[in-house]
């Protein structure tokens, strides 16, 4: 039953996080960061938050932009979730290279192809 209410929590705040970063990567232009996982401790009190960042190679300066703002999202993010949760957890945002890692495995196994097949 647990289980069931932090998945769902997860969820909204993946929702509520995506459309919190839609909004304001909107006035950089060329600049999409998207939620690709929220993970949230068991008491609710910490949330690992998974971004993925377009173009990869503004990644770093990006993510180090969220994390010096993180006051302000958390805030943001409290103002839509306060009808739903009490207290809204703290917030750490970690860059998620999945999307990188299974396109460099899909370059290495394009390159690894006898020519006769290509």
């Amino acid at each position: 039953m647990e289980n069931k209410r932090i998945a769902k929590i997860q969820r909204m705040l993946q929702k509520e996080l995506s459309e919190i970063f839609r909004r304001q990567t909107a006035a950089l232009g060329g600049v999409m960061v998207s939620v690709s996982a929220v993970k949230v401790s068991p008491d609710l009190s910490i949330a690992r938050v998974y971004l993925s960042i377009f173009p990869s190679q503004r990644a770093a300066e990006i993510l180090e932009n969220i994390k010096a703002q993180h006051k302000t999202v958390r805030y943001e993010l409290a103002s839509r979730v306060k009808e739903i949760l009490r207290k809204c957890p703290d917030l750490n945002f970690y860059l998620d290279d999945s999307l990188d890692y299974i396109e460099n495995i899909d370059r290495l196994l394009a390159s690894d192809k006898p020519a006769e097949e290509a």
